[in-house]
């Protein structure tokens, strides 16, 4: 039962768009993963999702408007939600909190579908 310094997390990898598992909560994950640019449109079936934006600033898209989420803010997408995050000037730090079992592309693959997660140490 070792804390988390996310600045020290974060530090640990470069690329984006590849979430890094940084701890278990019961069938729940918290995630850490660094955004760069826009990422797929995508829903997921059964699972919500919580974006935290530790640094940098996220545009989190849906069909019918935008919601700009900034540093110390977050916001959860509901099951079913087609939704399309995006970073804004440049790179964004996010922290997820999601179902175990949530692939980060939901229901479509592409280049940036990651089916196993590397773990923090």
């Amino acid at each position: 039962m070792d804390k988390v310094n996310l600045a020290e997390a974060f530090a640990s990898f470069d690329d984006h768009w590849n979430p890094r598992v940084a701890g278990d909560i019961n069938d729940f994950q918290v995630k850490l993963v660094k955004l760069a640019g826009k990422f797929d449109w995508h829903h997921h079936e059964h699972e919500d999702e919580l974006f935290l934006v530790v640094a940098g600033r996220m545009k989190m898209a849906f069909r019918d408007r935008d919601v700009i989420v900034e540093p110390g803010e977050f916001i959860i997408v509901p099951h079913g939600t087609e939704h399309c995050p995006e970073a804004l000037e440049g790179e964004c730090q996010v922290l997820l909190l999601e179902p175990n079992s949530t692939l980060n592309t939901g229901n479509v693959r592409t280049e940036k579908t990651r089916s196993a997660l590397e773990r923090l140490d």
